[in-house]
């Protein structure tokens, strides 16, 4: 079936690359309109930590289109350090990278997400939301999206009674363009990966896409106030 979202208006940020570019590549093919988002690379750039730029951003979006149905919130960016060698403007950026970018698009869309009547916002928080992996220095990263884990709890409730559902996809290691500058870099580390993982393979962009189809359709409608980890197993042991 490929119109599991046939009429919707979505918007997905960080869609040039990794799983905000599988998000919207999935959203499109199960009929939905796709306005993607980032710096470069995407139907409209906007550096979506800016507030005017994001402000202009959506206006422009409600001006064409009236409303917003699915608003999937997957740009980010984090500097990735142990305590010792993290300062406190990278702790800062991060903190802007994993919050700000969800904070300041959801703030700007929330009236065309009203409008909707039966909207959904997904966003992602991550298996380092709620368990350390061995090897990786994340601190700031698990901060940031253990922060996205809370606020996204919270949006569901205030998005209830405007039939806004909110909820979360906790990606394990998704192989992308920039995760596979990690494991080039460290070959020791995809061993460390699989080690937690209870299914030995790394995830695809499209695995974490299909979930997000599934709560951007009507099929979720009785979901909200829920974070789905699609991490091949690593969080549940």
């Amino acid at each position: 079936m490929a119109d599991r979202l046939a009429g919707k208006i979505a918007v997905v940020t960080g869609a040039a690359n990794g799983i905000g570019q599988g998000c919207a590549a999935h959203l499109r093919a199960q009929g939905a309109t796709v306005i993607g988002v980032d710096l470069n690379g995407a139907d409209r750039a906007c550096d979506l930590t800016d507030e005017a730029e994001v402000a202009r951003l959506f206006a422009a979006i409600g001006a064409e289109h009236g409303r917003i149905d699915v608003l999937v919130n997957a740009a980010a960016f984090a500097t990735f350090a142990w305590i010792e060698d993290l300062s406190l403007a990278a702790w800062r950026r991060t903190l802007i990278g994993e919050l700000d970018i969800v904070f300041l698009p959801t703030r700007a869309a929330w009236r065309l997400l009203k409008a909707s009547g039966s909207a959904a916002i997904i966003n992602f928080a991550s298996a380092n939301a709620v368990h350390a992996l061995a090897g990786s220095p994340a601190l700031a990263h698990c901060a940031g999206k253990g922060g996205v884990l809370a606020m996204t709890r919270q949006l569901a409730m205030e998005g209830a009674p405007h039939g806004i559902r909110a909820n979360t996809i906790a990606p394990g290691f998704i192989r992308t363009a920039a995760t596979q500058a990690h494991l080039s870099a460290d070959p020791a580390f995809e061993a460390q990966v699989l080690a937690r993982n209870m299914l030995k393979r790394l995830g695809e962009p499209s695995d974490i896409a299909h979930a997000a189809v599934w709560l951007a359709s009507d099929e979720a409608r009785y979901v909200t106030g829920a974070n789905i980890p699609i991490d091949a197993g690593a969080t549940a042991w």
